[in-house]
């Protein structure tokens, strides 16, 4: 038994042609982000302080769908939501439809700390973010350019666009090759086990592009997007609707709740077998110090460590292995 830890900034069709101006920021990202997180393992703090510490800076990063990169809705605002969980106590919170919090992640917990509920949303949420002091902007600071084109793209071919997905033509059989490979950004997550085995996820993400005003994915919903008990903790990404109709995150847990699979078995299955292809990846840590990152899309931009010194990054299907 020992700590590990493993993030993700989203899965989906993420092409090998991605220009390394579009993909080196998301790496150097991930890693800072995972270092943050082993710093602050190796100094004790809890696994809930953790996940979210990454979670909060993944979300100040504007290279990915949530916090200051979420992507824009069909009347061009943007509606983050997020979610976090304590293993321990399975105690957790959730957010929707923020449109002013600069970290829907801190809100998360503030409602599983200090409120009677687990889940607020839209103008009751803002209205709490304030009342508790939680940072908030103008919604106008979370809406960049390149989130404005991506959203005229996909009016015009009145599609919406799930992480990482290509941009559609109105003929919606046929995809448009963008070039650079990568037309849409991604949620973000982390997991985390301390050396007692205490475990926490979380999971924060802007939604997709040209959805509808009001529409909730799997980030904030307790088994779909995000799952933690005294097992393992889980976090998803994906097409939300697909994560939400496969209880992803609490069936990894099941699996091994009812099961007796491995960590790595029971994420297998669920990705391999529960959920249609091109849909899902996670990222999960189980209380032994396990570490598994499965996904059937073409990529996942994840990363991970654990207490014996090796880390791994990866985007498609082979990784990258070093020593802390």
């Amino acid at each position: 038994m020992g700590w590990a830890i493993a993030l993700h900034g989203g899965a989906g069709d993420i092409a090998p042609e991605i220009p390394p101006e579009r993909r080196q920021p998301r790496e150097a990202a991930l890693r800072h982000c995972l270092q943050i997180g082993v710093d602050a393992l190796k100094a004790q703090k809890s696994p809930l302080d953790v996940v979210e510490l990454v979670v909060r800076e993944l979300e100040n990063n504007p290279h990915f769908n949530a916090g200051k990169g979420s992507v824009l809705t069909t009347e061009g605002t943007v509606e983050m939501e997020a979610c976090i969980m304590d293993g321990k106590t399975k105690k957790c919170g959730a957010v929707s439809g923020l449109t002013t919090v600069v970290n829907a992640i801190s809100l998360a917990r503030v409602v599983m700390e200090k409120t009677p509920h687990i889940y607020l949303a839209f103008d009751g949420a803002e209205k709490f973010a304030r009342e508790q002091g939680l940072e908030t902007v103008d919604p106008s600071h979370f809406i960049t350019p390149a989130n404005i084109e991506r959203l005229k793209q996909f009016k015009e071919a009145n599609r919406v666009q799930i992480d990482y997905a290509q941009p559609v033509e109105k003929d919606v059989k046929k995809e448009i090759p963008t070039g650079d490979g990568d037309s849409q950004i991604g949620t973000v997550g982390c997991v985390a086990v301390d050396n007692d085995g205490n475990l926490a996820a979380a999971t924060s993400t802007g939604g997709f592009v040209n959805k509808m005003v009001g529409r909730i994915g799997d980030t904030p919903i307790i088994g779909a997007g995000t799952y933690a008990n005294n097992l393992c903790a889980v976090s998803a990404t994906g097409r939300g609707e697909a994560v939400m109709r496969g209880t992803v995150a609490r069936d990894v847990a099941a699996l091994m709740e009812f099961k007796g699979l491995s960590l790595k078995d029971a994420a297998a299955c669920v990705v391999e077998e529960r959920v249609p292809r091109d849909n899902v990846g996670l990222v999960a840590v189980s209380a032994k110090g396990e570490v598994t990152m499965p996904f059937n899309t073409t990529g996942m931009y994840r990363a991970s460590a654990t207490e014996d010194g090796y880390a791994e990054f990866g985007i498609w299907p082979s990784v990258e292995n070093w020593v802390l």
